[in-house]
This record gives C-alpha cells, sequence and structure tokens, in this order.
C-alpha cells in the first residue's frame, strides 16, 4: 500500500475516520484471509464505532463536504466495502440494519455471480450475484464502482485503463437501473492521469487507501482510506475511534510511493505480474 506520513499520537480535529473492509466471514480462502474479519469481530467493531460517539454518514455526505457543501457532524465517520463478497449480503447487511448504519459497496463487476475462470478472483469465491446487488440497492446501501477485472490502474495503458473505468459503470447502471457515481481504486492505486480519466468517465468520488483519516479538506479524488485487517487488533482500531494513529489527508505522495509506482510500472512493461489482491 501508498507510503504514509508517521502516525499521530493524539486524536486530530476533523479527522473523518473511512473504514475499508473486504470480506466479513469464519472460513475465507487462503487469498483473502488477510484482508478478512470474523462475524464477530465486525459486530465487535460497530460496537465500539457506535460507543466512541462517531456517527457514521453516507459517503456522499463526506464528498459534499470536501466539494464546500454541507458541513459534517462532529466526530464523523464512513463505512466502505470493496470487491463484492457474497458475506455482505448474508452477515454485513443486518448488522448495519441493527445499528443503522450507511455504507458503500464498491463492487468489481467482472467478479459478480464468481465470474469467468479466468475472472478477477480465484475460481470458487463467493461472490455477490447481479440479483443480490439489486436487493442491496432497493435496501439502501450504495453501490459504487470498482472496475471489471480489479487491476492495478496505475500501470495499465489509456484503451485499458478507459474500459476499466467507464464499463464497470455501464455494467452496473445496466444491473441497476440507475446511474452510480461513487468509485474505488482497486489496491488503492491511483496516479493524476488515473484521476483524469475517473473524473472523464462520470464518476464523482474516488476512495483510495493511504491508511490515513479522511477529512473535509481531502481530496474527493483520492479520499484516505483506514483498511481494516485480519491482524488489525483492538487497541489500533480503537484509537482510529479515537481520531489518533494515524495521518489526516490531505498530504502529498511520499517518495516511496512514488517508486513503488515505478518499480510496478516497470514489471507491467516486462510482463512480469505482480500479485496484490486487496
Amino acid at each position: 500500500m501508498a507510503a504514509v506520513p508517521g502516525g499521530r499520537e493524539g486524536p486530530v480535529a476533523g479527522a473523518v475516520p473511512v473504514f475499508l473492509y473486504h470480506s466479513v466471514a469464519v472460513d475465507p480462502p487462503s487469498w483473502i484471509a488477510p484482508f478478512t474479519v470474523s462475524p464477530r469481530t465486525f459486530a465487535e467493531q460497530l460496537g465500539m464505532i457506535v460507543d466512541s460517539g462517531l456517527r457514521v454518514v453516507p459517503l456522499r455526505s463526506l464528498v459534499a463536504a470536501q466539494r464546500g457543501g454541507e458541513a459534517l457532524p462532529e466526530r464523523a465517520a464512513v463505512l466502505t466495502f470493496d470487491d463484492g463478497f457474497a458475506d455482505f449480503r448474508a452477515t454485513v447487511l443486518p448488522l448495519l440494519v441493527r445499528w443503522r448504519l450507511p455504507a458503500t459497496l464498491y463492487v468489481t463487476t467482472g467478479g459478480l455471480g464468481g465470474g469467468p475462470e479466468d475472472g478477477p478472483f480465484p475460481p470458487g469465491s463467493r461472490m455477490l450475484s447481479r440479483g443480490q446487488l439489486g436487493e442491496l440497492d432497493a435496501a439502501g446501501v450504495e453501490i459504487g464502482g470498482h472496475t471489471r477485472t480489479h487491476p492495478q490502474l496505475d500501470v495499465l495503458p489509456g484503451g485499458p485503463l478507459r474500459e476499466e473505468v467507464g464499463e464497470c459503470g455501464r455494467e452496473l447502471a445496466d444491473v441497476l437501473g440507475h446511474e452510480v457515481t461513487a468509485f474505488a481504486y482497486p489496491h488503492g492505486y491511483s496516479s493524476r492521469a488515473v484521476r483524469a480519466r475517473v473524473r472523464e468517465a462520470g464518476w464523482t468520488s474516488a476512495s483510495a487507501v493511504r491508511e490515513a483519516f479522511s477529512s473535509a479538506a481531502d481530496d474527493p479524488w483520492r479520499i484516505a482510506r483506514l483498511m481494516v485487517r485480519a491482524d488489525t487488533d483492538r487497541d489500533r482500531f480503537r484509537e482510529w475511534t479515537r481520531g489518533a494513529g494515524a495521518p489526516v489527508a490531505p498530504f502529498p505522495e511520499g517518495v516511496r510511493t512514488k517508486g513503488w509506482r515505478a518499480y510496478r510500472r516497470t514489471r507491467a512493461r516486462l510482463h512480469v505480474p505482480y500479485e496484490a489482491i486487496a
């Protein structure tokens, strides 16, 4: 993931934790296990969010504030989920309904229904179907785009980049019957050119990772998120709910981030794959 400045010791006013989850399951496949939390842990984390006094708001509220619109409530937070795992419907949604919490689900369209054998995720991956995605949309979950095949967008040439960013939105609109506007970069990777292509394709916001808090001053085309992993312990999560333990965006890309992108681009040009799932 992108390198970021060092974390801060105490709570920071205006820090908005945008929590990033992937799968919530008891027995995840090995490829996604490091990015999976158990249902019990997830329920505990939601309880920690509520008990801390954080107010979970829709992603669109954060984006509106970043564009100079209505201010966020004090101690706002956002919940996001990447990829489109079937456990969102079976496990996550009931807990969100119980706590009355909004969330955004970023979907990789080529993985819907498990996808083809040569799809973006390993065969047998338990992903949402198109029909289930419609049910979630009807239930009030914001559906966003996460490309067609989950590539590293910042190493793609122009044609494939346009297809990944544009076709994803069109496919989701066909499934849901309405336009979707929120986008998330696979692996958190973007670049100036990628962000320009996302804007041109009609998306109105885009989430990265950055392992940092977002804020009302953050870039709506590179919204900072905090990834919740299998090894995210209680103390770290509790610190995040206090607005501490991570930097606050916006901040410029570091030298290591730029160097890492150059390295991956070189591998892509040489057709040497780099595997990164999250």
